[in-house]
């Protein structure tokens, strides 16, 4: 999996001690994976966001798309009623567990160079997005 505005720490959250639950993202619009590109691209600009949350039928996590993502496919020459966001997605083991430590969540976004990930409870559902600050 691949993965609104940047957001970094709290000024009263220590960077050592946080928890990623309590730096992340919530209440981003999550879309099923069998979404079209264009929809999809429709409903990041109706939200006013760059990037949403990709689930299965099931409400299973299975990846984030940006509109950098989903732009790059609409202008490539693929027919984009036909491409459905799982048709792009990327690697779906990028996710964060929200009781992973936020410093520890950030080393390793930066070492993967992933500007976001999704933050997915024990069952794989999302609870929000976790977001480098630049």
């Amino acid at each position: 999996m691949t993965l609104i505005q940047m957001q970094s720490l709290p000024a009263s959250a220590e960077p050592t001690r946080a928890m990623v639950v309590e730096v992340m993202e919530t209440g981003g619009p999550q879309v099923c994976d069998d979404m079209s590109v264009e929809v999809a691209l429709s409903v990041m600009s109706a939200a006013r966001t760059g990037r949403l949350l990709v689930c299965d039928q099931d409400g299973q996590c299975t990846g984030l798309v940006t509109q950098t993502e989903l732009t790059a496919v609409r202008d490539s020459s693929a027919s984009t009623e036909r491409v459905r966001l799982r048709d792009i997605l990327g690697d779906p083991g990028s996710s964060v567990s929200p009781v992973t430590a936020a410093a520890e969540a950030e080393h390793t976004m930066r070492f993967l160079r992933l500007g976001a990930v999704p933050v997915v409870d024990e069952q794989g559902r999302a609870l929000g997005v976790l977001a480098l600050s630049r």
